[in-house]
């Protein structure tokens, strides 16, 4: 038995051939900077956390008491109704179907076609590459409401106004995924293709059977960001959307919103329901995001 396993003795002391010797502390004392640290940590995920709690609160609040004078974090009764009237006031369930199918579609198409951009900025060899790539990633610092209006003009050319695909079409290029997924693509050893392509695999084999199921972290942080930006997006959708057929959760959620009364606590109640599929997303694809955020962007050759 050795002094590591021996039971400590008295006034903790262990005993080791015969005599007594101090036995060793296995609990690390935490340094004044690491406890600093988690007061500062916990002190911002309070922050963060806050506007969440009063929306929840201002939820389940009766209409009178969200703004009312003196009203705390807790109304006088707890009304779960609320939710149920939010989604019966507008149309919500419309609004979240079209939500869902714009942002899905778009995610799909977006990790598509970063996949074959990047791939190609990556491991294809043509003239001019690298400079067309910089000029892509020169789009990243154009900002949405520069491009809004020759955008709309192009849509109502080609009679998609209204439609789903004037929500999806034009941001399903993005520059930004190709740039994630060529910096993931970049730390990949090229030895893999390389014994592939021994093996008689093309191009597109390697990068659906190689490439990609390597990159999974990768890609599920591009579906992440694509998907919350779809869902979020609002400027957009308010130029290019004419009926509320055709609404997407931001726009219903600003129909709450009117001249005829701000329904305060239903919109609080219908933003926490709005919320649902981005939390299911991030919960489903949380090992692969941990891993991805981690990986994706760094390395290179």
């Amino acid at each position: 038995m050795t002094a590591e396993t021996l039971p400590p003795g008295p006034a903790g002391l262990a005993e080791v051939g015969g005599e007594q010797r101090p036995a060793r502390t296995r609990r690390r004392r935490m340094s004044p900077r690491a406890v600093l640290s988690q007061v500062l940590l916990t002190a911002v995920l309070v922050l963060f956390l806050m506007p969440f709690v009063w929306m929840i609160a201002s939820a389940l609040k009766p209409p009178a008491e969200v703004f009312g004078s003196g009203a705390g974090l807790i109304g006088s009764e707890i009304r779960w109704s609320n939710f149920a009237e939010a989604w019966s006031y507008l149309p919500f369930g419309r609004f979240m179907l079209n939500g869902l199918f714009v942002a899905v579609t778009g995610t799909v198409v977006v990790c598509v076609t970063s996949v074959l951009s990047a791939y190609a900025f990556a491991r294809l060899r043509f003239r001019f590459r690298d400079r067309l790539f910089l000029v892509y990633l020169g789009t990243l610092m154009v900002p949405q409401e520069v491009t809004v209006v020759p955008m709309f003009i192009l849509m109502q050319q080609f009679g998609w106004v209204d439609g789903y695909a004037a929500l999806i079409l034009p941001w399903a290029f993005t520059a930004f995924g190709t740039f994630l997924l060529r910096q993931f693509f970049l730390s990949i050893p090229s030895e893999l293709e390389e014994a592939a392509t021994i093996d008689g695999a093309g191009k597109l084999r390697i990068l659906l059977q190689v490439v990609v199921p390597i990159a999974k972290p990768a890609v599920a942080v591009l579906a992440a960001f694509t998907f919350i930006n779809y869902w979020n997006s609002f400027l957009w959708p308010l130029i290019v959307v004419n009926s509320r057929e055709m609404a997407t959760v931001p726009l219903g959620l600003n129909l709450f919103l009117s001249q005829n009364g701000n329904q305060w606590h239903l919109l609080m109640a219908a933003s926490a329901i709005s919320m649902l599929p981005t939390v299911v997303m991030v919960v489903l694809l949380q090992r692969h995001l941990v891993r991805g955020i981690a990986l994706s962007g760094l390395g290179g050759r």
